[in-house]
């Protein structure tokens, strides 16, 4: 059978978060299903070799010059579909404009979010709601990506990592100024943690130039052996470095999604973002800024983030 899956929200951690419905879809048709995707999701890195998903198609849809926008671009996305002969379609979102181009590409079976319906929609509860009406599934909130265990070992190897020590993600990153935690932060943790463990930090972050001065400075610290930058390699790359870590602690950045998924205990710093995206898998353990009940967009509290509380919910992940 051929299915395809539309979602179409920007970014790898909204990506990861609808795996399990597009999971669920799969497992109830006994087929591999096709995922219509934005670009910046980047999920030709990550999710290529996942067994429940047939094909990635990508959304050229960023600007009014982008191949899949506006009426002319609505009848390519269409007339591209068209060629995939797909039988039932499932659409993440509330848009008339992907139902009226399912129904021209031809797709007779169509299922989707209730119509003009997006701001009242839960981004979770919205989906799961959404698969257990049409497939009558209930979907936990617990995204799972899996590695070849060959792909692991060699990672081990290549970067030296010793199961002796204590290996940790930091993700230092993240989409907005906002989100990303001073580097005195990560810098006030790490010198807790190796007081009394041994500790190997590989640091993740992108090439914006205020990330790059984050890590630059936790690179030029007292910490500098004990750090590998993992900037200049392709996330593909970084999942089994991660995987290989014990635990992580991350800014709500790709990051923090990614390594939850691959079941990596993950410390997440909530500093400007709502609390649900850092909270949803049972592999999440959030941070908020201190003085703080909740955290949403403008709490603005990333020099209110306590690395106290950082090492203290490390400390009881690994106990």
């Amino acid at each position: 059978m051929k299915i395809l899956a539309i979602q179409n929200r920007m970014g790898i951690g909204d990506m990861v978060i609808f795996l399990p419905y597009i999971e669920a879809i799969s497992k109830k048709f006994n087929s591999s299903v096709s995922i219509l995707v934005k670009e910046n999701s980047k999920a030709l890195e990550y999710l290529e070799k996942n067994k429940y998903i047939e094909k990635i198609l990508i959304l050229e849809r960023n600007n009014n010059n982008s191949h899949h926008d506006g009426i002319i671009g609505s009848f390519n996305l269409a007339k591209e579909l068209k060629q995939y002969s797909f039988e039932k379609v499932y659409i993440f979102n509330s848009s008339l404009r992907f139902r009226l181009i399912c129904k021209m590409a031809g797709i007779k079976e169509i299922f989707q979010y209730p119509l003009f319906q997006k701001k009242k929609q839960h981004l979770i509860k919205t989906a799961q709601s959404f698969i257990k009406k049409e497939l009558d599934m209930d979907v936990d909130s617990n995204p799972i990506i899996d590695l070849d265990s060959s792909i692991i070992k060699n990672a081990k190897k290549k970067y030296n990592i010793e199961s002796k020590q204590i290996n940790i993600l930091l993700g230092i990153g993240g989409s907005g100024p906002t989100k990303r935690i001073p580097a005195y932060k990560f810098l006030n943790f790490m010198k807790m943690t190796i007081k009394e463990r041994d500790c190997k930090f590989f640091l993740a972050t992108g090439t914006n130039q205020e990330e790059q001065d984050i890590l630059n400075e936790i690179l030029n610290s007292e910490f500098k052996e004990r750090c590998i930058p993992l900037d200049k390699i392709k996330i593909n790359e970084t999942l089994p470095i991660i995987k290989n870590c014990n635990i992580a602690v991350c800014n709500d950045s790709s990051f923090s999604h990614l390594s939850a998924a691959l079941d990596v205990p993950t410390i997440v710093l909530l500093s400007d973002t709502p609390l649900m995206y850092g909270s949803y898998s049972p592999n999440m353990y959030p941070i908020i800024p201190d003085g703080e009940e909740t955290v949403t967009h403008d709490t603005l509290g990333k020099e209110r983030i306590n690395p106290e509380k950082i090492y203290k919910i490390f400390n009881e992940i690994l106990n």
